[in-house]
């Protein structure tokens, strides 16, 4: 399965993704808002706050879970980033979101975050 490329230009244009995974009993967990980029044909997000933060921890553990934003709503799966893409998802953090200030976009960017990072594959619908 992959994204099209509507999905991939709204949802890479998107200030923010609401990001839920799915619970053992295939129930949703509550939305969490976070930064997304896209990066060529492929959508990433990162642990601002370290592998500790809940929503990470529990995509982590799931492998599933659903997204939204740009209009889009779709379930995905968080699968581990390939090592040689993360320079271009710090490039792509620092053109959509250097606006914010150093500060916060140096919580997503550099090799404290590759840990944290997934690339969303969407799931068949």
């Amino acid at each position: 399965m992959s994204w099209t490329d509507d999905e991939l230009a709204r949802v890479g244009a998107a200030d923010e993704l609401q990001v839920a995974s799915y619970r053992a009993d295939g129930s949703l967990r509550p939305f969490v808002t976070i930064w997304v980029v896209r990066s060529g044909d492929d959508l990433y997000v990162r642990s601002a706050y370290g592998p500790d933060n809940g929503w990470f921890r529990r995509a982590k553990a799931s492998r599933r879970g659903r997204i939204r934003a740009g209009g889009v709503e779709r379930d995905v799966a968080f699968a581990d980033a390939a090592p040689d893409v993360h320079g271009a998802i710090d490039g792509a953090y620092h053109a959509k979101y250097d606006r914010y200030g150093a500060r916060i976009v140096n919580t997503v960017v550099g090799d404290q975050v590759i840990p944290t990072t997934f690339r969303l594959d969407p799931a068949a619908d």
